[in-house]
């Protein structure tokens, strides 16, 4: 499977956190599991970052360089292809983040790993 994680997938898996489901946290550890960070997610942990909303234990720098490499995520960059996916998508969820996460799951075949009801609204695959 490919596996796209959503912002708080992320961070609860990196941080060990028991909000992530099992289901999710055994999919994101199964090395037959292809993972995939997306730099929408890392934009938008950066902006919280700087806004005082996200802590995180060391620098961004460190952290994410870091978690990357040792959990195998693949980060995956903003295509054209996933843009013009976006650009069809209905304004089910409003959130710019989740809506161009919901478009890139879409545009490349991917499972998206969210707790987030509103993804369930787009013809996207989901695991929770």
């Amino acid at each position: 499977m490919k596996l796209l994680l959503d912002t708080h997938a992320l961070l609860w898996f990196i941080g060990n956190n028991p909000q992530l489901s099992k289901a999710s946290r055994q999919s994101i550890e199964d090395p037959a599991n292809d993972k995939f960070v997306s730099a929408v997610s890392l934009w938008e942990i950066a902006i919280k970052i700087s806004l005082e909303k996200l802590k995180l234990p060391r620098p961004f720098g460190e952290v994410f360089p870091h978690q990357l490499e040792v959990n195998g995520f693949e980060l995956l960059p903003i295509s054209c292809g996933q843009l013009i996916q976006l650009a069809s998508l209905p304004f089910h969820h409003r959130d710019p983040f989740d809506r161009l996460l919901i478009a890139q799951a879409m545009a490349d075949g991917m499972i998206i790993v969210t707790r987030d009801p509103e993804f369930s609204k787009y013809p996207a695959n989901v695991l929770w």
